[in-house]
């Protein structure tokens, strides 16, 4: 059995469906949707399901999750006026979806190139020894200044991290020279330290022994012993010149 549908219904009855899909929007857990009306911010939905009125109303999908952000490698002069290579990763996240929208443009973009203009002013002030030592430090400097910066886009800066500082073969080469150097003056320093702990026992061992002549007979003896040891030493036994005279030739 057949029923005749007029086209008229069946062109109403398509166009009902297709305006109801485009009404219809799903956003996940983690996105919200910043909707306008005529173009007018009207307010932020989701998540779950959103009807939104066709040609009247539009919505911007907005991902609250972390943006891990891998900032490209920038050539930095340091204070001391040292070329080096430096990249960092930025981990950021939309905190107020309806800044993000509509205070920047792109917020993403916007925060790449803010987080690489940072990155090479904040480094530039330093020297090299305190970019090698100091890289916690550096961090939480730029994490807050671009904290600071990106709160009127919406955005939280949670962390910042420097992943490598690359220098060129040749200024390797002379840190490795001033760190051979720095080596070789502690390495005086300990045995100049130990030669004056020397010289102090010494000195008290002198003053102990020379308060009986039985104590440096006994440690005038030790030695002998010790040197006895050797067989290939030539050992000399000093007398007093009193018994001299028993070594006369006749």
């Amino acid at each position: 059995m057949y029923f005749d549908v007029p086209a008229t219904g069946m062109y109403i009855t398509v166009f009902i469906i297709i305006l109801l899909a485009m009404s219809i929007r799903i956003l996940r857990e983690y996105e919200r949707g910043v909707v306008f009306t005529l173009g007018r911010f009207t307010g932020i939905k989701g998540p779950g399901l959103i009807i939104l009125i066709p040609y009247v109303q539009q919505m911007v999908r907005v991902d609250l999750r972390t943006i891990v952000l891998d900032v490209p490698t920038q050539d930095v002069i340091s204070h001391d006026n040292v070329s080096v290579h430096v990249n960092a990763v930025v981990y950021f996240r939309v905190i107020d979806a309806e800044k993000a929208i509509i205070q920047v443009e792109d917020f993403y973009s916007a925060t790449s190139q803010l987080a690489q203009t940072t990155l090479r002013s904040v480094l530039g002030g330093h020297e090299l020894d305190e970019m090698l030592a100091e890289r916690e430090k550096l961090n939480a400097d730029i994490q807050e200044i671009l904290d600071k910066q990106t709160d009127a886009w919406g955005i939280k800066i949670s962390n910042v991290e420097i992943k490598h500082i690359d220098l060129d073969e040749s200024m390797i080469r002379a840190i490795a020279k001033q760190a051979e150097a720095e080596r070789q003056r502690r390495a005086k320093v300990i045995n100049s330290k130990g030669e004056l702990e020397a010289s102090k026992n010494l000195l008290e061992a002198s003053e102990i022994l020379s308060k009986n002549d039985l104590g440096i007979q006994l440690r005038y003896l030790q030695t002998m012993s010790d040197i006895s040891s050797d067989k290939t030493n030539t050992i000399v036994f000093p007398f007093p010149a009193e018994f001299s005279k028993f070594f006369k030739a006749p």
